[in-house]
C-alpha cells in the first residue's frame, strides 16, 4: 500500500502559477486577493484534497486555537451538558475542543494532561476525579502561564481559577426540603468525601438536621460511587432492617432513582411511606413515576462562566498569576412528586431565603 503524499500550497501555486504567497493569503481571505482568485484557490485546494496545517500554523504564531477538556465521564448528564455549553460558547471565539474523559482514573488525569500539554493547547479545563488530591500535574500549566480552569470538581487550596456549584447550600436545601414535608429520619447517599462535591453536600445536610433539632446519625449515610449498582446495595442496607428512614436525600439522580425501583420492589409508597430528592436535575427525574425532586446546579449557567473566564485569562484581561479564585454557581430545588405533601406529624413549612 503506497503511502499517501500530502498537498501542500506550494501544488495549489504550481497548478495556478501564482505565487506560495498569494495562494496562502487566498486561502485566508486576505483582504488584498480579489474573491475571484480566492474562488479559484479554494476549488483547487478542494480538487486536490489539500488540509491546512493547523499544528504548523499554531507554531508559527504560538496559538493551537484548540482548548482542551478533561472530565470524569461523558456519559453522566452534568458533564456531558456542561461539555456541549463549552463546545458551542467556544466556537463562537474561533476555539476548538478537545474532549477527553478521566473515568475517574487519578492516573488516566495526570496521563492526559501531559497529552494535552504536548498537544499545545492555548487553555486547560478540568473537572476532577473523585480521589484527586493532588494537583501537580497541572503545574505545568500554571509554571508556563497557560490558562487553567477548574469547575464543579475542584480542589480546595490549589491557586487556579475555580468555578463550582454551591453544593453546601445544595445539600442544605434538599435536607431542609424534606424536614418541612414532615421527615423527621432522613438518610442522605453521597460520594467519597475525597471529592469537594460531596463533602459539601454532607457538611449542608448535617447543618440541616443541626438546625431543626434532629440527630445525625453516622449509620444514616453512606459513603460511595454514586453508580445505580452501589445504590441498590445501599438500598438492601437501608431497608434490611425497621425502622424504615421516612426521607432520603440522594446526592445524584441515578441514585434517587434506583431508590424508586427498590421501593417498588418493596412494596414502598412514594412519596406516602417515603420522600426521596435527588441532585443534578437530569432530564430522567421528569419522566420516572413518581418524578423526582432534585437540585437544579444550572450546567449552562456552569458552562458559560467556564469559558467566559477562560477567555479572559487567553485575552490577558485577567491576571495570569496563579492564585486561587472562586466563583459559585447558584442551585434551586426542583420539587416534584417524590417529595410531594406531608406528615400528619409534619412541621410548619420553612422558607428557604
Amino acid at each position: 500500500m503506497s503511502k499517501r503524499t500530502e498537498k501542500t500550497i506550494v501544488d495549489i501555486a504550481e497548478e495556478l502559477q501564482l505565487s506560495v504567497s498569494t495562494v496562502s493569503r487566498a486561502l485566508n481571505d486576505h483582504p488584498n486577493i480579489s474573491a475571484r482568485t480566492k474562488e479559484r484557490v479554494k476549488k483547487v485546494a478542494k480538487k486536490i484534497g489539500y488540509r491546512p496545517n493547523a499544528l504548523a500554523a499554531g507554531l508559527r504564531n504560538n496559538k493551537s486555537k484548540t482548548i482542551g477538556l478533561i472530565v470524569p465521564r461523558i456519559s453522566m448528564f452534568f458533564p456531558a451538558t456542561i461539555s456541549t455549553i463549552i463546545q458551542n460558547k467556544l466556537q463562537e471565539f474561533g476555539y476548538n475542543l478537545i474532549i477527553c474523559q478521566s473515568n475517574d482514573s487519578y492516573e488516566q488525569e495526570v496521563a492526559l494532561a501531559n497529552t494535552l500539554y504536548s498537544a499545545r493547547v492555548d487553555g486547560l479545563v478540568v473537572s476532577t476525579t473523585l480521589y484527586t488530591t493532588d494537583f501537580a500535574h497541572f503545574d505545568i500549566f500554571r509554571n508556563n502561564n497557560i490558562p487553567l480552569v477548574f469547575f464543579d470538581r475542584v480542589p480546595k487550596d490549589y491557586n487556579v481559577k475555580v468555578i463550582k456549584g454551591d453544593d453546601y447550600r445544595g445539600g442544605y436545601v434538599a435536607t431542609t426540603h424534606l424536614v418541612e414535608k414532615g421527615c423527621k429520619d432522613i438518610v442522605h447517599i453521597s460520594g467519597p468525601l475525597t471529592c469537594c462535591l460531596y463533602s459539601d453536600r454532607v457538611a449542608g445536610y448535617k447543618a440541616a438536621l443541626q438546625e431543626h433539632g434532629l440527630p445525625s446519625k453516622k449509620n444514616r449515610i453512606f459513603y460511595q460511587e454514586l453508580t445505580r449498582e452501589n445504590a441498590w446495595q445501599t438500598c438492601e442496607k437501608i431497608f434490611g432492617q425497621q425502622p424504615y428512614p421516612d426521607g432520603i436525600f440522594a446526592s445524584n439522580d441515578t441514585t434517587a432513582i434506583t431508590i424508586i425501583e427498590y421501593c417498588r420492589k418493596m412494596h414502598l409508597r412514594v412519596p406516602e411511606d417515603v420522600k426521596i430528592v435527588g441532585y443534578s436535575n437530569d432530564p430522567r427525574t421528569e419522566i420516572v413515576t413518581p418524578s423526582i425532586s432534585s437540585v437544579d446546579q444550572y450546567p449552562a449557567m456552569m458552562g458559560e462562566r467556564v469559558v467566559a473566564v477562560l477567555m479572559e485569562l487567553i485575552n490577558g484581561r485577567q491576571s495570569a498569576e496563579p492564585r486561587y479564585s472562586q466563583e459559585i454557581i447558584p442551585i434551586q430545588l426542583i420539587e416534584r412528586q417524590s417529595s410531594a405533601g406531608k406528615s400528619k406529624t409534619g412541621k410548619k413549612k420553612l422558607t428557604l431565603s
